[in-house]
């Protein structure tokens, strides 16, 4: 027998978990954990033309901060930027920082702020793939609200599928 499945589970759309407290998007518009790394992309403070991808590595707190096509930030001279810093506190507040702290693999005391607990040095790592899954998340706020399927996520399997 079959069991149902919620009205959710059927169509092509996913629930999402909203942030532990309100974010401001427009400064930090896109933030994950992913790849080993708090990464995201954060608004230039002094060119609204300009985006900054940062990222903190977990475990050994190596961070970067780049232009969108890979120019090194200017403030980034041998400890975190102001970009890193809004990057951290975003997602804080989008994940909460527990969460994020056992992500980094970083112990945080009561009370204490999370960039001031890591001890990494400045590290190339590649801005491109970040970037490229930012522009991908932008794509999906063009997508008209459907439950129809998207042909490019097709290729995921359906739930319950039997070979």
């Amino acid at each position: 027998m079959v069991a149902e499945r919620a009205a959710w589970e059927q169509c092509s759309v996913v629930r999402v978990v909203p942030p532990v407290e309100p974010r401001k998007l427009a400064k930090v518009p896109f933030v994950e954990l992913a790849d080993g790394r708090l990464q995201g992309v954060v608004s230039s403070g002094s060119d609204i033309a300009r985006v900054y991808v940062s990222s903190i590595t977990a475990g050994t707190h190596t961070y970067d901060c780049s232009t969108n096509n890979n120019r090194p930030c200017g403030a980034l001279h041998g400890s975190p930027c102001k970009h890193l810093h809004a990057l951290a506190g975003e997602a804080v507040l989008q994940y909460g920082l527990d969460r994020v702290a056992r992500y980094l693999r970083v112990e945080v005391p009561e009370g204490g702020r999370l960039m001031s607990c890591l001890n990494g040095a400045p590290e190339r790592t590649p801005a491109a793939v970040v970037f490229s899954r930012f522009l991908r998340h932008l794509a999906y706020l063009e997508v008209p609200d459907s439950t129809d399927p998207l042909a490019e996520l097709h290729w995921f399997p359906a739930m319950g599928a039997v070979r």
